[in-house]
């Protein structure tokens, strides 16, 4: 793809088969799990046409090599390979929780040594990473939105020869690119925003080093986490549209940050897009635009259990949006993280995250304030 094409260009173009008399705009879906010999595939678990036009798709968008998982947590183990046994990986406190919890886990078993930092706190950071294998990175954190320098992280993480990951779920590649501030891996969850309509599971990892994304496919063929034919093809469509989705939830988004920000039973919002967002500078000199996630904390008492409880009715009175977990597809979602076992312990029980989606603004608001009143 030409490097002079902008982004919003690239997500419709990049991907594509070559354009030859009659050949398809669209790579077709390929059923097959076995390949003629002979040839750079012959089984599935390598690779097929429809899982490659999805990777040249996110390589072309973050500039490195594409390697597809068949999700999210499958390439969040796969990134974890690269950590030799024992070695210590420095993650921030709040992240996703099936991330948090897998490195718990291997934590315990003795497979790595976790060190946690604060995302927000570059000193901490700098002081986890020392000795480290592997620094993880996540900007915005999920659900805090909290964010991370990540030019700083890279720099320490050279000085002891840690390699860099930066889940890049939230922000997507058109409002940031890991590989160009430093990192090694950038990650995505491509079930949310890339996918975009709620109907697949896939992750993909983009790795800076050619020699680097070899390793990871491998572990890719070794682990039996390699992607169905059905999910690239629908998450390549999926992503055609990623520029004008993210456009859209995007100004909703900040439009609904500064009302949440006024609204007497909200006590908090967390949304880097807001001047006030303790992130709000740091974010706009490592992206392009803030994104259409955030996290709000509903007033409801003092005891937990009286949070908990008005978070809940908020998501059980909403009627456009959609009490349900995930987050980045066309429509808007709403839930409390804490009612998940694995969230972290601090995140406060009336927190709700919103997944901004691509519905009339003021539809969202009438909803969402209603809910919030009642």
């Amino acid at each position: 793809m030409t490097a002079e094409w902008a982004p919003d260009s690239r997500v419709v173009s990049a991907g594509r088969p070559p354009r030859t008399p009659d050949a398809p705009l669209n790579t077709p879906i390929v059923p097959a799990s076995s390949f003629h010999a002979e040839g750079p595939l012959e089984y599935a678990r390598e690779g097929s046409p429809t899982v490659a036009s999805l990777e040249d798709l996110l390589a072309d968008l973050e500039g490195g090599t594409a390697v597809a998982f068949a999700s999210g947590m499958a390439a969040v183990n796969a990134a974890l390979e690269v950590v030799p046994a024992g070695g210590v990986v420095a993650a921030p406190t709040h992240s996703y929780t099936g991330t948090a919890w897998r490195l718990r886990e291997l934590h315990e078993l003795g497979r790595v040594s976790l060190r946690h930092y604060q995302a927000d706190d570059t000193e901490a950071l700098i002081q986890a990473v020392e000795g480290a294998a592997l620094l993880w990175i996540e900007s915005p954190t999920n659900p805090m939105m909290e964010v991370t320098d990540i030019r700083a992280g890279v720099a320490a993480a050279r000085s002891t020869g840690a390699l860099v990951l930066v889940d890049n779920t939230f922000a997507t590649p058109l409002r940031q690119r890991p590989l160009d501030l430093g990192a090694d891996i950038a990650l995505h969850s491509v079930t949310k925003f890339i996918g975009g309509h709620s109907d697949l599971l896939m992750g993909a990892l983009v790795a800076r080093d050619t020699e680097l994304a070899e390793y990871l496919r491998t572990r890719r063929v070794l682990l039996g986490a390699a992607p169905g034919a059905l999910e690239a093809y629908l998450a390549v469509r999926g992503a055609r549209t990623l520029a004008l989705r993210l456009d859209r939830s995007e100004a909703t988004a900040g439009a609904l940050a500064e009302r949440l920000a006024a609204h007497p039973s909200v006590e908090r919002v967390h949304y880097p897009g807001l001047a006030t967002d303790p992130g709000h500078a740091l974010a706009a000199s490592q992206c392009s635009g803030f994104g259409s996630m955030m996290s709000i904390v509903v007033r409801g008492g003092a005891q937990a259990a009286e949070a908990a409880e008005a978070a809940d009715r908020v998501c059980r009175s909403v009627e456009l949006w959609t009490y349900a977990t995930s987050l980045g597809g066309v429509e808007s979602l709403i839930e409390r993280r804490r009612r998940w076992p694995g969230e972290a312990g601090d995140v406060p029980e009336g927190l709700l995250r919103l997944s901004v989606g691509i519905e009339n603004a003021d539809d969202l608001w009438l909803d969402l304030n209603r809910a919030l009143l009642a």
